[in-house]
């Protein structure tokens, strides 16, 4: 009885855990743990603050722009697969060494090299995947893939204070490159598949004799007609937003409540609050985007986002900073899980993953480099305050971006495309 409900398990769950295990380790860990590593780099090697949270800002100006093209093009040409285990190879690697780093210059080098990894094993590939192997079922998927990098956010600002209290910074990013290595290759290898046509599947499980292209596929828009589209850049401004208020409150909570008078700890906890709180954000979004117009709970999630965060202008009430981590990492469920969501809606899949790679580049290059703001503003006026009240008005504008957003214009605009084709 058990052997036959294991074969009868449609294979796209297992991509659901493979996708699960890289957002976990490559996004989560990694860029929600950071952070964490800030404090030990300002005080071990003397770099300012905004030395620390420029790195990965640099790298996503020198890097990101060239490998999210390529990344997206190759996933679209080969798929998926490859590109998540060489993207596994640079993160695991680039974080081993950083352990040996003594300057400023060997830092930015290997963020550089770790945002390759990133843009190849990161939310790009994975959210192709996903789209790829589920149509009905998408958005529950999407939430429990992107389950892995709220758990590995929620369980990287312990671990990492944990490690970093228990054997050094050092040998703490030594351990977390190591374990990306030895996990993630092995399961790019023998568990991920880029689409279930390569095992005689479609999406959402019902198996072909005869393996086709899904009509959403044949239908979709092509980048140069989607690019035109002000749908395209509603989403692109909107999004980025919203996930430049999100990594400019990640890049600076720890910083921030230490200077309100708690410790690291306590913070590092808070920061913990925030990202489990993520989790159930994560899991409702995704059965809610099944049921309901997407965009519009997209808009809706970043509108309770951004009204949440005037809440860290009284960083010194413990109560008000719980009530913050609670909200703000509920509604930060949706950041990166509607994208696909609301851009297979608008577009199809033939081109998803140039578009999402496109979408995703300048998302990240606001995320990263909304933390360098916030630091030049506390280094200037010694408070966050304004840089608090800026994002507040970045994610109320990225929630009316994303609610303008017309899927009758798009279904017009994809039906013309597929008479043209």
């Amino acid at each position: 009885m058990i052997a036959e409900r294991q074969r009868n398990v449609f294979y796209g769950w297992w991509i659901v855990l493979a996708a699960f295990l890289n957002l976990f380790l490559t996004t989560g860990i990694v860029y929600y743990g950071f952070p964490v590593f800030y404090v030990s780099l300002t005080h071990s090697l003397g770099f300012t603050r905004q030395q620390a949270t420029s790195g990965m800002f640099f790298g996503f100006v020198v890097t990101a722009p060239l490998f999210g093209l390529l990344a997206g093009a190759l996933i679209d040409r080969v798929g998926a697969r490859a590109i998540i285990v060489c993207g596994a190879g640079f993160v695991g690697v680039s974080l081993a060494f950083m352990g040996a780093i003594s300057s400023v210059r060997q830092y930015y080098l290997l963020c550089l090299t770790e945002v390759v990894g990133y843009v190849l094993a990161g939310p790009i590939p994975n959210q192709v995947l996903i789209a790829n192997w589920f149509h009905t079922l998408r958005g529950r998927a999407m939430g429990y893939a992107y389950l892995g990098l709220g758990l590995g956010g929620a369980a990287s600002p312990l671990l990492i204070h944990w490690l970093i209290e228990n054997f050094g910074w050092r040998r703490a990013f030594e351990v977390i490159g190591t374990a990306i290595i030895v996990i993630l290759i092995p399961v790019g290898i023998w568990i991920t598949r880029s689409s279930p046509y390569e095992m005689g599947l479609q999406p959402d499980g019902a198996t072909l004799k005869n393996v086709k292209r899904s009509v959403e596929s044949i239908n979709g828009m092509p980048v140069s007609q989607a690019i035109r589209t002000l749908d395209f850049w509603l989403l692109v401004v909107g999004s980025s937003l919203a996930i430049g208020a999100i990594g400019t409150v990640i890049g600076h909570f720890v910083f921030y409540l230490r200077d309100a008078g708690h410790t690291v700890g306590w913070a590092s906890r808070l920061l913990s609050v925030l990202l489990i709180s993520s989790l159930a954000g994560r899991v409702i979004v995704g059965y809610v985007a099944d049921r309901f117009t997407r965009k519009n709970v997209m808009a809706l999630f970043y509108f309770v986002l951004a009204i949440a965060i005037p809440l860290l202008l009284i960083p010194y009430s413990k109560k008000a900073i719980l009530l913050f981590a609670v909200v703000f990492g509920f509604a930060m469920g949706a950041d990166y899980v509607m994208i696909p969501l609301v851009a297979a809606d608008c577009f199809g899949l033939a081109a998803l993953g140039k578009l999402l790679a496109l979408i995703i580049m300048v998302d990240s290059l606001v995320q990263t480099s909304g933390p360098v703001m916030a630091a030049y503003i506390y280094d200037t006026r010694r408070s966050y305050n304004l840089a608090w009240e800026i994002i507040t008005a970045c994610g109320l504008l990225g929630a009316v971006a994303i609610y303008l957003i017309s899927t009758s214009r798009v279904t017009r605009a994809t039906s013309l495309a597929a008479e043209n084709g």
